[in-house]
């Protein structure tokens, strides 16, 4: 089968004994009282400043979990604050009574849905695009104050890779490839976000079939059959639902915009552009059977059923008599979409009746198989929701090169300070080096470098143990030949990157 990232590189690479830059040089300058205390002949300052020398190397070094000593004790602090100052907890406007569902703009702007959302998705705002070129349709348009940021989300269907032999896996990774190299030259697509979400399955449209297909006429030993097959699965049976999140920068298209029409209109005009193409990507070599641009009524669907899988059957009950009857309310509206009341603790994030951990997903140095997170996604007991979610940022050519050319020449120099320390070279210090040549030679043949990023998360009503499901996702990431990296201290933040389909993304900058 089909090998994918075996030439990653990682962003930052390391100077000397694994440490990066600045950790290197805090170090140096921590040292400097123990060498003047050398110097000076002071030895009996010199226990005391070698003992803080060292208190520090470990604070700056030593990883906990992922994160330094330094960085733990930063993440407290503001936990704490957050704590003390009320900012970790949130309670809707529905809960308070004072409902807002959305304000109708001019013509040309669309109508605007305040989204009563928590945390980082505050600033997210929900407008009604214009229709597509083509299509009945009106996509909702994603507009993010504080990332200054455009998207638009769509539901996809793809057969998946379960039976598909390595020519089909080569051929579909080469369309998300190529979808990736035509976001880097387009010089537009800030962020490509690609979201699984598995949820329990009640079994409400099945219900619904059976209801319209079932014949009178049919056996009695049969029906009896169907009834103990489905009392036996219904349980444990589970849905898939995919999702990809186009995301555009302000600053890239508000020229472009002006002349389009100014206003939200003219960014759905270069917006829609932009998924036209990735359509087209997605439904051709990538395989996908077919695209549908949620409109703002399906996001808002999309959003609550994040926040509230135990919501679900209600909705898809409501939508499948309203089909009969359209006297009959579907759906949700924008401002009610989130949850009704929300908390953020150290190692976990209630939002609602259910209660979520989050991890991030290290790539290995040697790659993985297409599919290989696929055990991810697998549900340990009945009523369990887990999320999944890539982001590829494509990096423009000029920054590419000048990334590219950062890091080889942190490696020459952290091979040279190797040397210097009489300390040998091992082979993963040479395959670094030799992934960036390689990495130097695709970009001169004219490909693309991609930041990959990913989060999972893992969902359970909020009576259960969270811990112990915590544990079992990360038993799953590791089983699947990754490194999870739970994320303690931001699991609200992380939640909303891994399970809503808004385009949040992760930060761009490590802090």
């Amino acid at each position: 089968m089909s090998v994918y990232g075996a030439s990653a590189t990682r962003d930052r690479q390391a100077w000397l004994f694994g440490l990066t830059g600045p950790q290197f040089f805090l170090l140096l300058a921590a040292g400097f009282p123990t060498w003047m205390a050398i110097a000076g002949q002071q030895w009996l300052v010199l226990p005391i400043v070698l003992s803080l020398w060292v208190a520090v190397g470990v604070l700056v070094c030593l990883p906990i979990r992922g994160h330094s000593a330094i960085q733990w004790i930063g993440v407290l602090f503001r936990h704490v604050a957050g704590l003390a100052f009320g900012w970790s907890r949130f309670q809707s406007k529905a809960a308070a009574g004072d409902l807002d569902l959305g304000n109708s703009d001019d013509d040309d702007d669309g109508a605007a849905g305040e989204a009563d959302l928590p945390g980082i998705l505050a600033g997210i705002q929900i407008h009604d695009g214009p229709p597509m070129s083509g299509q009945t349709a009106r996509p909702a348009i994603i507009q993010n104050h504080t990332t200054r940021t455009w998207a638009a989300t769509a539901r996809i269907f793809h057969p998946g890779i379960g039976m598909s032999d390595e020519g089909d896996r080569f051929r579909m990774g080469a369309g998300l490839t190529e979808m990736m190299e035509a976001a880097t030259a387009g010089n537009q697509i800030d962020l490509i976000v690609v979201q699984v979400r598995t949820i329990p399955d009640d079994g409400t449209e099945r219900a619904e079939w059976v209801r319209h297909n079932a014949r009178p006429d049919e056996p009695e030993v049969s029906a009896r059959v169907n009834a103990q097959l489905e009392a036996m699965t219904a349980g444990a049976a589970v849905r898939h639902e995919a999702f990809v999140t186009v995301v555009v920068r302000e600053d890239v298209i508000n020229k472009d915009a002006k002349r389009a029409g100014r206003g939200v209109l003219g960014r759905a005009r270069i917006l829609y552009s932009v998924l036209a193409e990735t359509e087209a990507r997605l439904t051709g070599s990538i395989g996908c059977t077919r695209v549908n641009w949620l409109d703002t009524s399906e996001l808002a669907v999309a959003i609550r059923t994040g926040f509230e899988p135990g919501d679900l059957p209600a909705l898809a009950d409501a939508d499948i008599h309203h089909r009969e009857d359209a006297s009959i309310a579907a759906g949700v509206p924008v401002a009610a979409a989130g949850p009704t009341n929300a908390s953020t603790a150290m190692r976990s994030y209630r939002h609602g009746e259910w209660e979520s951990v989050s991890s991030t997903i290290l790539l290995p140095r040697k790659g993985a198989r297409m599919g290989a997170l696929a055990r991810v996604l697998v549900p340990s007991q009945p009523g369990e929701r887990r999320a999944l979610t890539v982001f590829y940022r494509p990096v423009s050519q000029q920054a590419a090169e000048r990334s590219t050319g950062r890091a080889q020449m942190s490696a020459m120099m952290a091979g040279t300070l190797r040397e210097k320390a009489g300390k040998v070279e091992r082979a993963k210090d040479r395959q670094s080096v030799g992934n960036l040549a390689e990495r130097d030679e695709k970009l001169e043949r004219g490909r693309s470098l991609v930041k990959v990023a990913s989060a999972v998360s893992i969902t359970v009503p909020a009576g259960w143990n969270i811990q112990d499901f915590g544990r079992r996702l990360d038993a799953s990431i590791r089983i699947s030949g990754f490194t999870p990296l739970p994320l303690d201290g931001a699991h609200d933040a992380a939640f909303a990157v891994s399970t809503i389909p808004l385009g949040a993304g992760l930060p761009k900058k490590r802090r």
